[in-house]
């Protein structure tokens, strides 16, 4: 029997899941984003990050995780995706990409408006931000006369349960920047948004130096997992 030659070889097969890559793209141009479910729109985002590699195996643990909820899995922190199998540097810094396009995308809509009006705006944009830190972080919300922002600054990070919070610089920033008003905004890491006695104090503290100089303080907003709370609404300020 005649040995087969090199040029005789049977061609290598295109590994499979190439094929299942363009029918995907065809059925998301053809039918929307209606068109795929949940884990084929991530297995089509991590294509591009994974070229060489089935995406449906990874692609389904990310939903698993995070209980099929893309605002959970968006959010997470770089540390967090890198616990899961199969998440590397790459897929870690695409999705912290697409968590900054959607901050950045939630801050140009509040700042777009002429005032802070829309409450779910504010709240949306603020959970964006801080719902899922792992520490204390809290931030302060510089507003205008007509309580247009005029900048989001973090003022101070902290541990789990703790940020260290200094009334005299929130105060003098806010003078600063030319201030009429301010949000005073703050993550609960333990996903309970009610207010400690030391929130209520503080609050209390930074309301009392801004009254002297003109400055007011809107609001007081405590940022959960998947709640919040306003010390104003609940009559604590």
């Amino acid at each position: 029997m005649a040995k087969r030659g090199l040029s005789d070889a049977a061609p290598p097969e295109a590994p499979h899941y190439l094929g299942h890559r363009d029918r995907l793209r065809e059925r998301l141009r053809e039918g929307g984003e209606d068109a795929l479910p949940d884990y084929e729109l991530l297995e089509l985002f991590l294509f591009a990050i994974i070229p060489r590699q089935d995406t449906k195996p990874l692609a389904k643990t990310l939903l698993d995780e995070f209980d099929g909820n893309f605002a959970s899995l968006l959010a997470a922190s770089r540390e967090r995706l890198k616990q899961i199998p199969g998440v590397g540097d790459a897929v870690a810094d695409h999705i912290a990409l697409i968590r900054t396009f959607l901050a950045r995308t939630a801050k140009q809509k509040a700042v777009v408006r002429e005032t802070l009006s829309s409450w779910s705006a504010l709240i949306d944009y603020c959970t964006k931000k801080m719902a899922n830190e792992i520490n204390e972080q809290f931030r302060v919300l510089f507003l205008d006369r007509k309580n247009k922002l005029l900048k989001d600054e973090v003022q101070g990070r902290g541990t789990v349960d703790h940020t260290p919070v200094y009334t005299r610089e929130v105060v003098k920033r806010a003078l600063e920047l030319g201030a009429s008003a301010i949000i005073l905004v703050h993550n609960h890491p333990s996903g309970d948004p009610t207010p400690s006695r030391s929130d209520i104090e503080m609050t209390k503290e930074i309301i009392e130096a801004a009254r002297l100089l003109g400055v007011a303080v809107h609001d007081h907003l405590i940022i959960g997992k998947d709640r919040h709370a306003s010390l104003k609404q609940l009559g604590l300020m």
